[in-house]
């Protein structure tokens, strides 16, 4: 084991130690520390979004320290160690890879990638001890953000052949059920109108897929987007010496249309 991983492993279970350690450390579990495995990995993805690559050097320390803290919890607990987690990960990146770690061969990505497919399928089946899969879905993490989710779960149905065999009968679908939002509006029932929006949003995620477009990645950058002409608009309006509230809708829609021309990024 390299010398700086051992050093991290050694602090961290004196951290861990509990009549020398840190408090606030031996006190968390799985649980509490779920927030920061979430907020660690955004704020790599983050670093890698604006191109900081210094910043993403310490994003990933900050990512690793969260497995490290893990292994540490789960070795005090007898499950498994730091050491059974990077031998586990060695273990699948080989099985996953035939064709660099043995004498597979495929014939294009397709193949790669249904191997690949069918690698995860018989782990999930030998990780759950069972001779039949109940589901190709089995497996994707209720806990994940709803687009990803989504994603993962309309991926799984399309290697198993339900998918679109082309995009424009997806564009058909997104208006189509556009309308049934407006249709559900119009009917003025909350409940309906959420499952519209809900079927929506994922039919939304669907035409991502055959646009071969991340849609969480996509919707955080529209979202950047949306803030800093916002901020746009926030200056300008203060430059003026008055508040948000006291401008009228069609000047603040001045603005936004001004900000979309003096933010445009250069290609």
């Amino acid at each position: 084991m390299l010398k700086n991983t051992q050093t991290l492993l050694e602090l961290m279970a004196q951290l861990r130690h509990p009549e020398t350690g840190c408090p606030w450390d031996v006190k968390q579990d799985f649980n509490s520390l779920k927030p920061y495995v979430i907020e660690e990995a955004y704020e790599v993805v983050d670093a890698i979004e604006r191109n900081d690559l210094d910043d993403l050097r310490g994003e990933l320390g900050d990512l690793l320290l969260q497995v490290v803290f893990h292994s540490q919890i789960a070795a005090e607990q007898g499950h498994f160690t730091f050491e059974e987690v990077s031998e586990a990960i060695c273990d699948k990146l080989v099985r996953r890879h035939p064709h660099v770690f043995a004498d597979a061969v495929f014939a294009n990505d397709a193949e790669r990638h249904q191997a690949w497919e069918q690698a995860k399928s018989d782990e999930r089946l030998e990780k759950n001890k069972v001779t039949v899969q109940t589901s190709v879905l089995d497996g994707v993490p209720a806990s994940l953000p709803a687009l990803l989710e989504c994603e993962k779960i309309q991926n799984r149905a399309a290697n198993f052949g339900f998918d679109w065999t082309s995009v424009e009968p997806v564009f058909d679908k997104v208006q189509e059920e556009l309308d049934e939002v407006k249709e559900a509006w119009l009917s003025g029932d909350q409940v309906h109108i959420e499952e519209e929006i809900g079927d929506l949003l994922l039919v939304a995620v669907n035409l991502a897929r055959h646009l071969k477009v991340n849609p969480e990645l996509a919707l955080k950058k529209s979202t950047q987007k949306f803030s800093k002409r916002f901020h746009y608009i926030e200056q300008q309006v203060a430059a003026s010496g008055r508040d948000l509230r006291n401008c009228e809708l069609a000047e603040l829609d001045t603005y936004w249309d001004e900000a979309k021309i003096a933010l445009k990024p250069k290609r």
